[in-house]
């Protein structure tokens, strides 16, 4: 039997919790919203810009950051254009971490320890390995996270809310596991339900919900309009199972929290 933990946070507090909130789990691709935060700080201190040129011709840091920069899954030699369809991609999150590190000449697990994760007490999460889906963490630790997408101290309002809003939005694309969507909205490092149907976030969760999901089992969202926000970790590895049981939650927690 998968070991979770799993919890809810409704106007900034945490109101329930399940399982063990302190208990380690690979967070998997629940990674590239952490580093995509640290990279945000970067930008608000002037270590990097979204609009820097970073990888192929024409790709920016702002492409690679919302999937649209023309890199496969995994693999740095581009298969199209930026700006041309929204390619779900490691190795693009990859090569934005270079990025960073090459401005600020500090590693991307040093930067994001410093920039995010020590000044939001997330003491138990560690990047080791790739920026993509290299972190392990605790729900204590991702609830504190959540509570920083509402509420922001490490960076503006101003930049949270650019990160939440649909970037390049025309674009289609493949959600890896669920299916293609016409189109595909992404935000800086988080996935933006929009209308996608079906989808791993409830019925009831609404277009503005910001997110991520990871192969290791690992979700969490944040719905702003209901001022709700929930993380779930398992180490069951993502599959139908996931697509069943994370809408029916997540509409039982919006049905029970939502003003």
């Amino acid at each position: 039997m998968a070991n979770v933990g799993a919890g809810v946070i409704v106007r900034g507090q945490v109101v329930d919790t399940i399982g063990d909130v302190s208990r380690r789990f690979a967070l998997a691709s629940l990674t590239k919203p952490l580093v995509a935060w640290a990279i945000l700080v970067a930008t608000e201190e002037g270590v990097v810009g979204l609009d820097d040129a970073v990888g192929q011709p024409g790709c920016t840091l702002r492409h690679l950051l919302s999937h649209a920069g023309g890199y496969p899954f995994d693999g740095r030699q581009p298969i199209g254009p930026p700006e041309r369809s929204r390619g779900y991609s490691n190795a693009g999150i990859e090569i934005a971490a270079d990025a960073l590190e090459q401005g600020s000449g500090l590693t991307i697990a040093e930067y994001l320890d410093e920039a995010v994760l020590q000044p939001l007490r997330m003491l138990d999460t560690a990047l080791a390995g790739s920026p993509a889906h290299g972190a392990s963490g605790n729900v204590a630790d991702m609830l504190r996270f959540l509570g920083e997408m509402r509420s922001p101290i490490t960076v503006s309002e101003a930049t949270r809310d650019a990160a939440f809003l649909g970037t390049y939005p025309e674009l289609s694309g493949i959600v890896p596991g669920v299916g293609r969507f016409v189109p595909c909205p992404w935000g800086l490092g988080f996935e933006l339900r929009g209308d996608k149907s079906p989808h791993w976030t409830g019925r009831h969760n609404s277009a503005r919900t910001v997110g991520h999901f990871g192969g290791a089992g690992t979700m969490f969202w944040f719905d702003p309009e209901a001022d709700v926000g929930m993380v779930a970790l398992t180490d069951e590895t993502f599959g139908p199972w996931a697509l069943e049981a994370w809408p029916a939650l997540s509409d039982a927690v919006l049905a029970e929290h939502a003003s």
